[in-house]
């Protein structure tokens, strides 16, 4: 696997803190859930493309809703990438639904449910 260089990872943070700021503040739509955040970015070396990854808390509902709505606003989100982000190419965004966040919260909870029959 290929070390990550130090331009790559900024510009992976870079494009995260600006993603989640957008979603958070500029998204109206009312299928993507007040409880989403950006989990990860991670953007090709040539800049082309960005897989966004998305934790969404609630049911399965809300996170296909969620889902479908940030697909629908992807060109729209992108161009506002584009003019917060100085890049010689805007990636297209690819969402991922990120369910690490409720496994962890699921698997703690089980184990807080042993622990208390112990």
């Amino acid at each position: 696997m290929k070390k990550r260089s130090i331009k790559n990872t900024r510009i992976n943070e870079e494009v995260h803190r600006e993603l989640s700021n957008i979603i958070r503040g500029e998204i109206k739509d009312p299928r993507v859930s007040s409880l989403c955040s950006v989990v990860a970015v991670e953007v090709a070396p040539d800049l082309k493309t960005a897989k966004a990854y998305i934790s969404v808390l609630g049911d399965e509902k809300a996170q296909a809703d969620t889902m479908e709505g940030l697909r629908s606003s992807a060109g729209y989100i992108r161009k506002l990438l584009a003019s917060n982000i100085n890049l010689r190419n805007t990636p297209e965004i690819q969402f991922i639904l990120d369910q690490s966040i409720e496994y962890g919260v699921r698997m703690s909870k089980m184990i807080d449910d042993l622990n208390q029959g112990n």
